[in-house]
């Protein structure tokens, strides 16, 4: 089972939602969780997490990542995200039931690969989660299989917002539009912010655009 730091509600007493913060390829749940610490002052009923990955990071002796990221293409992605739902799925249920929080009171946050993960476990949840917020990431979509079987998997349609640098070199700023197209054709409402002057993070804009959309749609 996932784990990694925790938050909580800022207000005390039981938690009313659960924001769950999904870290990026090399890095781990401590990477993110201070985004909780900025965010809690608008969500004080709000727990947030930020698991660990599941696996150590394949190149380096520390870091983790929720799939092997070394060919960089569509076909390791769509593998790969396939392969870590399961154990993201797991983790999510299992804090839902901790806080007896029902499945619409989950808000995912990832970042880069962490992205990736969101939207692809967020959009195949039973019950869709209230939002998803992807900064700096890809919609994985199949390298080979027709659309029709791939749309016929999103079972779930929650709002989301879309973050990313124009001076990202990671992740090309191209990802962000086609991310949008992807969603908005399976019927999906996105919001999309490209970040002027930005690399490959997050800055102060994101993280207000961020914060006022979790608020809105945890309201």
């Amino acid at each position: 089972m996932l784990d990694g730091p925790r938050l909580a509600p800022q207000a005390g007493g039981p938690a009313t939602a659960l924001v769950v913060l999904l870290h990026g390829y090399g890095a781990d749940g401590r990477d993110l969780i201070d985004l909780g610490e900025y965010w809690a002052p608008l969500l004080p009923h709000a727990t947030f997490v930020s698991p660990h990955a599941p696996e150590p990071l394949a190149v380096a002796p520390v870091g983790r990542q929720w799939f092997g990221y070394t060919e960089r293409d569509d076909r390791e992605r769509w593998a790969g995200v396939q392969r870590a739902q399961a154990a993201l799925d797991a983790f999510l249920d299992a804090e839902l039931a901790r806080l007896n929080l029902p499945g619409s009171r989950l808000a995912l946050v990832g970042f880069s690969q962490g992205t990736m993960m969101a939207l692809h476990t967020g959009l195949r949840r039973t019950v869709a989660p209230a939002g998803i917020v992807g900064f700096s990431g890809i919609h994985v979509l199949p390298p080979e299989r027709g659309m029709a079987e791939f749309d016929a998997e999103i079972v779930a349609r929650p709002p989301v917002l879309l973050i990313h640098g124009d001076l990202d070199q990671v992740i090309p700023p191209m990802a962000l539009p086609r991310a949008v197209e992807s969603l908005q054709r399976q019927g999906i409402a996105v919001r999309a912010h490209l970040s002027n002057g930005l690399a490959h993070g997050i800055d102060a804009t994101g993280l207000a655009l961020a914060g006022s959309f979790l608020t809105e749609v945890l309201a």
